[in-house]
């Protein structure tokens, strides 16, 4: 007989999906389903990705952590994903976008976070169904003392992930399925086998999403446009990631600091350019040339820090200055 297995959240534990997979005994013409969320914060996404879009007979939900990716939605889990997935991403995340909403069929209903009752699948709100934080605001306000599944009166069963149940999915009544048993967090990763909703779990190998932060912080940290960043916000950024016990992040994070020091201690040197090629250069030169609005205004008198402070409001846009006006800055350490 065949045989419908959904799996809650996997977060790009592929180490204990193979042997989730292997405690089911699945069979090539069993249907595999998955609740969504196949990666961000685990270790290996892009595999877990890889058996889903090989492997016939397998569906998968969107989740919220897919959605992020398809709408370019960015944190910190994302920017690992993307780093992990390498040359892949794009053509993966193109991909995502084909994901349906839930899956259907006349034993059951799978959706990644949540659903309403009375109201058919395909009527939903794509929000509510995958969980994003719009669709999580819209159930607090329809919900605000409980759970939208507190409140499922339809006789179909409905299986999803999304919240973390515990180490332990929740079951309820025959007909409500909580699979998301925190695989990325060192739990558990669980299924429910159909026809008779039996469940399986295997315990996770580590805590995958501690040990994923930590790897690729450095690597993430190291992409990231700094340049085109406030003063502020690059004060602000690396303070908060210096808390850091890495070594190598915080040797970087220390670069850094001093890039961007470096860069705002060379301020009088680019009002004293300023002003020498204001001096040297004829109004109709000074109007062609890149930098001709400071340059008016140093031959005005006009350049003082608060001004040049404004125009290098970012260390991107005070090394485009010092170039137009033949100095060189670093750019920010690699």
């Amino acid at each position: 007989m065949r045989r419908t297995i959904i799996i809650g959240d996997i977060h790009g534990c592929f180490d204990e999906l193979l042997e989730l997979l292997e405690d089911v005994d699945i069979r090539p013409d069993d249907l595999l389903v998955s609740v969504g969320d196949l990666v961000d914060r685990g270790p290996a996404p892009g595999d877990v990705v890889g058996l889903f879009r090989e492997r016939p007979n397998s569906v998968v939900v969107m989740g919220n952590h897919e959605r992020k990716h398809v709408r370019g939605i960015f944190s910190y889990a994302q920017e690992i994903t993307r780093l992990q997935l390498g040359d892949h991403y794009a053509e993966t995340v193109d991909w995502m976008r084909t994901l349906p909403y839930y899956f259907e069929d006349e034993h059951v209903r799978v959706v990644h976070a949540a659903m309403l009752s009375g109201i058919p699948l395909s009527d939903q709100k794509e929000e509510i169904l995958c969980g994003s934080t719009r669709g999580e605001r819209e159930l607090t306000a329809l919900f605000p003392d409980g759970y939208w599944h507190d409140h499922y009166t339809d006789a179909k069963p409905v299986v999803f992930g999304h919240h973390v149940t515990g180490r332990e999915p929740m079951i309820r009544d025959g007909r409500i399925f909580g699979l998301d048993t925190g695989a990325c967090h060192g739990w558990n990763l669980t299924a429910v086998c159909l026809p008779g909703f039996t469940v399986h779990s295997v315990q996770a190998r580590a805590d995958h999403w501690s040990t994923t932060k930590r790897q690729w912080q450095l690597p993430v940290l190291k992409t990231r446009t700094w340049p085109d960043s406030t003063w502020g916000e690059l004060a602000q950024a690396t303070e908060r990631f210096s808390s850091a016990h890495d070594a190598a992040v915080l040797k970087w994070l220390e670069a850094l600091r001093e890039w961007a020091a470096d860069l705002q201690s060379a301020f009088p040197a680019l009002a004293a350019a300023a002003h020498r090629v204001a001096d040297e250069l004829t109004t109709d030169e000074l109007r062609r040339h890149p930098a001709a609005r400071t340059l008016f205004q140093a031959r005005n008198g006009r350049l003082d820090q608060i001004s040049l402070a404004k125009q290098c409001s970012t260390p991107r846009r005070t090394i485009d200055l010092a170039a137009a006006l033949g100095l060189v800055l670093d750019e920010p350490p690699g």
